[in-house]
């Protein structure tokens, strides 16, 4: 028999938590303190503010059920990614790396936690814009404003899921990379938008910087268009150098990092 040993005692002992709860334990991070309560709050208000202003002044053709979700997936979509930053950034600002890489010791495994954790919120939020987008619709009838348009296609809703997910995502990989929430906010927004603004206006760009526009890629998904095959692989390509390379290079700083 083999001797048991100091770390197979502590195993024993301690076995090592399910990706499951970690991710869960993610998520109750995110709405532990008043920041994240009230970012997550302000990600539904925006959702339906959208939609409330969309029934003043909008046209009856964008008083559908399908015209108010894409309307208020855009401000949710401006928000998540601040959600993902903070839900990485927030470690080191209030110094919880410690006892969070103490307690796992495999980096690589709270970073997927956190993915999964964001990634659900990112479901939520496009759970709660649907909500919105339906009572906004009953609203609508119900004054007599508006009419026909009350269902939303598997595919619209699909595309939803996979534009809000990839925006939340993003910010887990620019707040792992630049572990500055202030640093990560501005890159974040200021980057990818330069990027698709070049590729719109300068024109040797158009062809190839285009496909890595990351509006020109989320936007279709947040407006119920139907995406052919080039454009998923536009998506794709997106997602490789706007969530992927920030990832892998986060990972590899933090692998490196001393925490203390």
């Amino acid at each position: 028999m083999r001797p048991m040993t100091m770390r197979t005692a502590t195993e024993r002992m301690a076995p090592r938590p399910s990706l499951a709860r970690l991710a869960a334990v993610e998520l109750r991070k995110l709405a532990d303190t008043r920041a994240g309560i009230a970012l997550l709050g302000a990600v539904a208000l925006a959702a339906a503010g959208t939609v409330a202003v969309q029934l003043v002044v909008g046209e009856p053709r964008a008083r559908t059920v399908a015209a108010l979700f894409s309307a208020a997936l855009v401000p949710a979509g401006v928000l998540l990614p601040i959600v993902g930053i903070l839900s990485v950034t927030g470690e080191w600002a209030q110094r919880g790396a410690l006892v969070t890489f103490a307690l796992v010791p495999r980096r690589e495994r709270v970073v997927a936690a956190k993915l999964l954790a964001v990634g659900i919120v990112a479901l939520l939020t496009v759970d709660v814009c649907l909500g919105a987008a339906a009572a906004g619709h009953a609203v609508s009838v119900a004054t007599g404003h508006g009419g026909g348009g009350s269902r939303i296609t598997a595919d619209a809703l699909g595309e939803a899921m996979a534009g809000e997910v990839l925006l939340a995502l993003l910010g887990v990989g620019f707040g792992l990379l630049l572990r500055s929430s202030t640093l990560a906010i501005a890159v974040y927004l200021v980057v990818p938008s330069a990027w698709s603004i070049l590729a719109a206006t300068v024109g040797w760009l158009h062809g190839w910087a285009g496909w890595l526009s990351l509006d020109a890629a989320v936007g279709p998904l947040q407006q119920g268009a139907s995406l052919p095959a080039q454009g998923w692989a536009r998506v794709a390509a997106v997602a490789g150098l706007w969530l992927l390379l920030p990832l892998l290079a986060g990972l590899a700083r933090l692998a490196r990092t001393e925490v203390g």
